[in-house]
């Protein structure tokens, strides 16, 4: 993950002076919301382009218990593959239940 000095430092048009300066509370504030940002947009999009999710991240999607999502394995709302002990959901599986 690159960050451009710009959004970080945006009154900075060379990047040799950063060098020699110091970094304020201000700075580190910046930083970090830039990171956090990053860090969920990421997040997201990794989520939503997987085409087969574990339980936990199904879980979450969700905001249901486990009892919740075994349930619905059970009752056959939601369809998964179990390959070994772990069990997986297609996301678009999951996105037309969520149409119905």
């Amino acid at each position: 993950m690159n960050f451009n000095h710009k959004a970080l430092f945006p009154e900075t048009d060379n990047i040799e002076l950063l060098n020699h300066q110091v970094v304020t509370k201000r700075d580190l504030l910046n930083f970090g919301n830039l990171l956090l940002q990053e860090i969920k947009s990421s997040t997201t999009q990794e989520t939503l382009h997987k085409p087969w999710l574990k339980s936990a991240e199904v879980r979450e999607i969700l905001k249901i218990s486990p009892g919740t999502l075994q349930n619905l394995r059970i009752n056959g709302t939601l369809k998964y593959k179990r390959i070994g002990g772990i069990i997986y959901y297609n996301y678009e599986d999951i996105t037309k239940m969520l149409e119905k």
